[in-house]
């Protein structure tokens, strides 16, 4: 897939305007959206994606279309994930209710600027080292293993312990405790500078991210080994996520089985990639440096086909025990 220089400025002038629009309305007016809002702004961010996919289907052909669509699903679904953990992070350290979008507006933004570079990072690994695909495909069954055990031991913790930076950052900088500055990120108390709850909320949740691209990243490029629709597919999925986190609270209660789905999911991608890493094997110590083209691959088809199928009754089924659950247990 030959990408002109023209068409990643364009891409990325695009999403920088969109970021910057966002960023300048917030600031201004901080509020909480409605969910009229939300709806409306995520139809946009979908529809937008659903359009773009067209798009490379159209221009570039079937199979570009469908690496596109399969990675923008797997990045989404992954991305509902992180909600769990934002949510958490939020009621961790009490934001109130008018700033949340500040929050995740700078938080995405980081998260999009750490994801370019991973993906910069993804990109000359493969190329150079295509042997890189079996650490690829064992971290993901790896990863798949470990969320599937989280998901039987009752899903997410409701506890969030913060990593090694954010504690170094509370201890080694002076803090304000309160959110009286609002979305301000450092201010002056008594002729000293501090930092303000804002400053470690962003980066929380900015650094959260950057742990989940160690999974996310790995699964796309066992979608897709082209780094513009890897890249797009990511911006895609980040820049709904915000109104997607005002719109889906209730129902992230209710997709009991996101875990499990996901885990499947991973570990489907994970094979895959070991699959490819045969094709493409050059290891000395794996028959003898010889490609296995015995193996079979997988075609792109099968594999958005596998990713929407598993996302479907992954969802199917977590409604419905969410409603068995209901229907056994009713309020008041």
């Amino acid at each position: 897939m030959n990408i002109p220089l023209w068409v990643w400025a364009v891409t990325l002038t695009v999403t920088l305007a969109f970021l910057l629009i966002d960023v300048v309305v917030i600031a201004r007016r901080p509020h909480v959206p409605s969910m009229g809002e939300a709806g409306r702004h995520l139809a946009f961010f979908v529809g937008a994606a659903v359009a773009f996919g067209i798009g490379v289907w159209v221009l570039a052909g079937q199979r570009y279309g469908a690496e596109f669509f399969a990675g923008w699903l797997t990045e989404y679904s992954l991305s509902i994930d992180n909600l769990f953990i934002f949510l958490i992070i939020m009621a961790k350290f009490g934001v109130p209710e008018k700033y949340q979008q500040a929050a995740l507006m700078v938080g995405i933004v980081i998260a999009l600027i750490l994801r370019a570079i991973f993906i910069a990072v993804g990109a000359a690994l493969i190329n150079q080292f295509a042997w890189v695909f079996y650490l690829f495909g064992a971290f993901l069954i790896y990863t798949a293993v470990k969320l599937a055990k989280e998901a039987r031991d009752d899903g997410h913790d409701e506890e969030y312990e913060e990593n090694a930076l954010i504690a170094w950052v509370v201890q080694r900088f002076p803090a304000v405790q309160t959110w009286d500055h609002g979305t301000k990120l450092f201010a002056h108390v008594g002729g000293k500078r501090m930092i303000t709850p804002m400053f470690i909320v962003i980066m929380a949740l900015g650094t959260t991210d950057l742990l989940f691209a160690l999974d996310s990243i790995p699964a796309i490029y066992g979608l897709t080994q082209e780094p513009f629709l890897v890249l797009t597919a990511n911006i895609f999925a980040l820049m709904g996520l915000r109104q997607l986190y005002f719109l889906i609270g209730g129902l992230l209660k209710r997709l009991v089985y996101l875990g499990l789905g996901l885990s499947v999911l991973l570990a489907f991608i994970g094979v895959k990639l070991i699959l490819h890493a045969m094709h493409e094997n050059t290891l000395p110590f794996i028959n003898g440096g010889e490609p296995m083209h015995w193996a079979p691959e997988i075609p792109i088809g099968v594999s958005l086909g596998a990713i929407v199928g598993i996302l479907g009754v992954t969802t199917a089924a977590s409604l419905m025990a969410s409603r068995k659950t209901a229907a056994q247990h009713p309020r008041g």
